[in-house]
């Protein structure tokens, strides 16, 4: 029998580009306050491994987990699901 490892997969958009091959990844979750019962937003910041360095700011992208590859980086960007609105 073979045993597959489930990969946690996160969309999230890009809020930083400024490393070489890393970028800065925003996930936002909304959670119910528990005493008011009111939806607030939660927003989680990820650093993910982009080899090729194709994410740009506000890019939507999907990571998923992987090894440690440095102190604070454990995902990587697997791909680019839709571009960010460019001026120019």
């Amino acid at each position: 029998m073979e045993k597959t490892k489930v990969l946690k997969g996160k969309i999230g958009l890009v809020v930083s580009d400024r490393m070489n091959k890393t970028v800065v990844v925003a996930i936002e979750n909304r959670v119910m306050h528990k005493r008011y019962k009111k939806i607030i937003k939660k927003t989680s910041k990820f650093k993910a491994h982009d080899e090729k360095n194709k994410c740009k700011v506000g890019d939507k992208v999907r990571i998923v987990e992987c090894r440690p590859l440095s102190k604070g980086k454990r995902t990587r960007v697997v791909e680019v699901i839709e571009r960010a609105k460019r001026n120019g």
